[in-house]
């Protein structure tokens, strides 16, 4: 099993579905973790159940992706609190998915973008000097809906691919810092996913039929998995990459 002992990571939406499932994962690889979100009852909860389980320091930070202000207090919390950071995880994000392009509203649109791109940008730009410094990692998180132009997806979609951009440009940029950055396309069984069976069944039912494994990933051993591997030593030449993490769906040249 990979060790991140004494590794200080910073995890957005961390309190709930995939991202409680990395937080689980890299409590298990022996790092300190800081989880954040906008429902602080939720990152309590989830702290509490990382400690008593796996003996993890949490810290947690109640923050709006959307607020620039919000994020420069979550990094600078972190160094108050553990003095450095290792690793920045960016999984929240917020979308109208299910709803086709001509029912979007601007409304819907700034949604997406807020939550998923200005939240990245946010969060890698305040943590850039202390990644430099530890010579660390991002990991975005973007999605199979803009890769393969999934029905009902346009604002989450062009969310996610803006995400992949920006992930390649700090990619090559910060690479002779030895910050290494990653794009990772899960396909997880998530409570949103959840909700969307219970929506959508018919397109449940299409995605999952296109899916060779048969199956969702698993958001602490599959997702969570893979990033911890990410953000070792292990992968310390593995940098502006997208990897589609979905059983045999993702497949591109």
């Amino acid at each position: 099993m990979i060790e991140l002992n004494g590794k200080v990571v910073i995890i957005t939406g961390g309190g709930r579905g995939i991202g409680y499932g990395l937080s689980t994962a890299f409590a298990k690889a022996g790092a300190k973790l800081v989880i954040t979100g906008r429902t602080e009852a939720t990152l309590l909860s989830a702290k509490e159940s990382l400690e008593k389980d796996y003996g993890a320091e949490v810290l947690t930070v109640t923050a709006d992706g959307a607020d620039q202000a919000a994020i420069q207090n979550v990094i600078a919390k972190t160094v108050e609190t553990f003095g450095r950071i290792d690793a920045v995880i960016n999984n929240a994000q917020a979308s109208a998915s299910g709803k086709m392009l001509v029912q979007h509203t601007k409304e819907d649109l700034d949604l997406a973008i807020y939550s998923g791109i200005y939240a990245t940008f946010f969060y890698m730009q305040a943590a850039y000097p202390y990644l430099k410094e530890s010579k660390g990692a991002v990991i975005n998180f973007a999605s199979g809906a803009g890769l393969f132009g999934r029905i009902a997806q346009s604002s989450y979609a062009a969310a996610k691919e803006g995400i992949r951009g920006l992930s390649r440009v700090a990619a090559t940029e910060w690479a002779p810092d030895g910050i290494r950055v990653n794009v990772i396309c899960p396909l997880a069984m998530t409570e949103g996913l959840k909700k969307f069976k219970e929506e959508y069944p018919d397109r449940y039912e299409q995605t999952i039929k296109g899916v060779p494994m048969g199956r969702f990933a698993d958001p602490e051993k599959d997702v969570g998995g893979l990033c911890v591997f990410l953000c070792s030593d292990e992968a310390n030449f593995i940098t502006g990459e997208t990897i589609t993490l979905q059983g045999g769906s993702g497949l591109r040249p």
